[in-house]
């Protein structure tokens, strides 16, 4: 097991995926909660059989696979759904994140999870990363990357928790706002600072007077 697991979180669309693959090719083990979001609904996958059996078998494709724009659609304007979608998903998802996080034998590693706070997984790891950006930048990458209109890209961000929520959890913020030069400085920087935190214990303020850094 790792000696610090990190968080990696950070609003839809706010560039955590980029920062994610940054710290990947520093050679940090990185784990998606995406991906294994995926993996947990594969065709005979205990979740999928049990998303069949409550929302019915019309939110699986041909293919015996989820049908994830329909149900992207259905629970992103029914709360309701979306709990229940997440009551039979996020026990699968915790469980092989611990699984892959346990079996670690650097310094640090990362979980990468969109909704690390609003799902209760800080549990999971020692220190918090936000990736920060402006909801409107948000908004219009969120629109752009998925083809989507307006209401839906706004539904799925209400969805999350809010941009004050994210920032109360964290130890450390990327704000991506600036060029990918200056975001791939900003990860590096945080490197350097978690090998340091692996192999000292010791946390520090980086300069500043909060125990929280910005960059």
């Amino acid at each position: 097991m790792p000696r610090l697991t990190v968080g990696l979180t950070g609003g839809i669309a706010s560039g955590k995926s980029l920062v994610a693959d940054f710290f990947m090719e520093l050679g940090v083990p990185v784990l998606d909660a995406d991906l294994v979001a995926r993996e947990v609904v594969a065709p005979g996958a205990p979740a999928l059989l049990e998303i069949a059996r409550t929302f019915g078998r019309q939110y699986l494709a041909a293919d015996g696979q989820l049908d994830r724009r329909k149900m992207r659609e259905r629970v992103f304007t029914e709360p309701e759904a979306r709990k229940t979608l997440e009551g039979i998903t996020h026990p699968h998802i915790r469980k092989r994140m611990t699984q892959w996080r346990d079996a670690q034998g650097s310094a640090y590693c990362i979980l990468s999870v969109a909704i690390l706070v609003e799902a209760g997984m800080r549990d999971l790891v020692d220190r918090v990363l936000v990736v920060d950006v402006e909801p409107e930048t948000q908004l219009a990458r969120l629109q752009d990357r998925d083809r989507i209109n307006e209401d839906l890209a706004q539904r799925m961000l209400q969805a999350q928790a809010s941009r004050r929520e994210r920032l109360a959890a964290a130890h450390d913020v990327i704000t991506n706002t600036g060029s990918v030069a200056a975001a791939r400085a900003a990860v590096e920087e945080l490197h350097a600072y978690y090998l340091s935190i692996a192999r000292t214990g010791e946390i520090y303020a980086r300069g500043l007077s909060l125990p929280r850094s910005v960059i």
